[in-house]
């Protein structure tokens, strides 16, 4: 049995972040009714990723919403918002991330379904909050990472701001409401009460940057100093970075120079015996170390390294690493499918319960796949 079997998670979310949030809850085994608009539904539904679809819709839209039931409702109309307020009535959990004051007018907020339900766990997602300048600019992810001084941790110094190649701020958005829901839950369980969660993009991704702002808040506000060669991490001194070698590319993380020299038979890297200038030297320690991998293979570098216990790694691409016993013995894939037959190759849940993988055959539904399952089980007279 799966922890949170037994409970309802209504999904009125759409896009990445809630959608994701709820995929969790219902990989833990909770039952999760996705509310969508007829017609359209999620509009996560045509949102492509390299133009790939499968049975009509993304698959980025199959990914996040595998495991669910669709139920259409229109919630213009009195007799479908009426439904919609039954099922809200017997939830455990309600997910929407709409901008701040759409749920008020459709008598959905809150404060409104709280009178009804007063056990729900009901969780807000916005993209900066519900107050301040920006509460009613778009929540995207690029906006978001462009405006919560993210992008000035990746790349190298003299590239500009480089986002990340991910809806981070989605993603952590997501996992943070799943953490306060979880909250709530338990509490629930010890007072009979619900709650309101609240997150914001803005917020999820400035907590993700949490080490590196406090350094910024402590050492008297100086910015980000990216190296210009190999940068993996702003705050960090050489060696950290990737480096290219004869045949591919070579990770190391944080270590003595020095001793990395003398490993490495790279006598320049010898001389820099002084911490401090691991960082005040960076780019010049980079640049040594760069221009001496390149003379052997990968295979070479880490047959010296790894018995030395220096932390490295070989940097695979995900046809190497899918081809690897170490991905294989995860069993980190699984196939879910459509009752029509259409099929998709996607991730698990990466949580495992008493040893036991997370798994469900069931892929994303089509709008209002279950509309006549849900009448007859919670709105039937």
């Amino acid at each position: 049995m799966k922890p949170l079997e037994g409970l309802l998670v209504l999904d009125f979310a759409q896009f990445l972040s809630g959608p994701s949030a709820a995929l969790r809850l219902a990989d833990l085994g909770a039952r999760v009714i996705k509310i969508e608009r007829p017609g359209t539904g999620d509009l996560c539904r045509q949102l492509y990723i390299s133009n790939l679809e499968l049975d009509g819709d993304s698959t980025l839209f199959h990914s996040i919403n595998r495991n669910k039931q669709s139920f259409a409702a229109d919630l213009k109309k009195p007799q479908d918002l009426a439904a919609v307020r039954r099922l809200i009535e017997r939830a455990d959990v309600l997910i929407q991330n709409f901008r701040p004051g759409v749920m008020e007018k459709i008598g959905l907020h809150y404060a409104a379904v709280k009178e009804w339900n007063p056990r729900l766990v009901y969780a807000s997602i916005t993209g900066y909050g519900v107050e301040g300048p920006w509460r009613d600019k778009p929540g995207q992810d690029l906006l978001v990472q462009a405006l919560s001084g993210l992008t000035w941790l990746s790349g190298d110094a003299t590239q500009g701001p480089v986002p990340m190649g991910l809806s981070v701020a989605d993603m952590f958005a997501a996992a943070h409401t799943v953490q306060g829901v979880l909250a709530c839950l338990v509490r629930r369980g010890v007072t009979g009460r619900g709650g309101h969660v609240e997150v914001s993009l803005l917020e999820s991704v400035l907590d993700f940057q949490f080490e590196v702002i406090t350094t910024h808040l402590n050492d008297g506000g100086k910015l980000p100093e990216r190296s210009a060669l190999n940068n993996a991490h702003a705050y960090l001194g050489a060696p950290y970075g990737i480096y290219q070698t004869a045949d591919g590319y070579l990770a190391i993380a944080m270590g003595s120079v020095p001793r990395l020299g003398e490993l490495l038979a790279c006598e320049p890297l010898t001389r820099y015996t002084d911490p401090k200038t691991w960082f005040t030297c960076r780019d010049e320690i980079k640049g040594e170390l760069a221009r001496h991998l390149k003379t052997q293979p990968t295979a070479h570098w880490l047959g010296i390294l790894e018995p030395a216990d220096v932390w490295c790694a070989d940097v695979f691409d995900w046809k190497r690493l899918m081809a690897h016993d170490a991905f294989r013995s995860l069993q980190m894939t699984q196939e879910v499918a459509r009752a029509n037959g259409a099929r998709l190759s996607t991730t698990r849940c990466p949580i495992r319960i008493d040893g036991q993988v997370l798994r469900s055959p069931l892929g994303a539904p089509k709008i209002g796949e279950h509309n006549e399952i849900v009448r007859q089980e919670f709105l039937a007279l």
